[in-house]
């Protein structure tokens, strides 16, 4: 089930984040994002919270901020599921176009966006901390009028 974030859904999705990355959200980022108005949205399955994700829209833009699978789930089909339905739900909205920046070096989300036909349009030098100074962000963009 595809669900809007609530706000007693943060502590746990923070949670999620630290498990996921060396680098992750706080719950005060997922707060300020949800107060922000961005698109903060949940799949769960039996009430256990399987992916998450936080968009933020413009005009006629929607940004992919935050697109995580829970480690446990990765590899099993959640990530293309979730993503198939943030894409379609976009398209429907009127969203020209998807953005979103991917560390080089997470070859596995890489790989889903470009089987979904996101291209690299441009680098973002030192975008993500890293544990060894930074790491580049690559830009990608999706035009949503031709997307799965």
């Amino acid at each position: 089930m595809y669900r809007p974030m609530l706000e007693n859904d943060v502590d746990h999705v923070a949670e999620l984040d630290r498990q996921s990355y060396a680098f992750p959200w706080t719950a005060g980022n997922f707060h300020d994002s949800m107060r922000a108005g961005y698109r903060c949205c949940l799949y769960e399955e039996s009430g256990s919270i399987m992916a998450y994700a936080v968009m933020m829209a413009v005009v006629d833009e929607v940004h992919l901020l935050n697109l995580t699978v829970v480690p446990a789930l990765q590899g099993l089909g959640y990530g293309a599921a979730f993503l198939r339905r943030l894409v379609a739900c976009s398209r429907e909205s009127g969203f020209a176009v998807m953005w979103l920046e991917v560390r080089p070096s997470n070859l596995a989300a890489r790989g889903l966006y470009e089987g979904f036909g996101f291209r690299q349009v441009g680098l973002r030098k030192g975008y993500y901390p890293a544990s060894h100074g930074r790491e580049d962000g690559l830009v990608m963009v999706l035009e949503l009028r031709n997307a799965q």
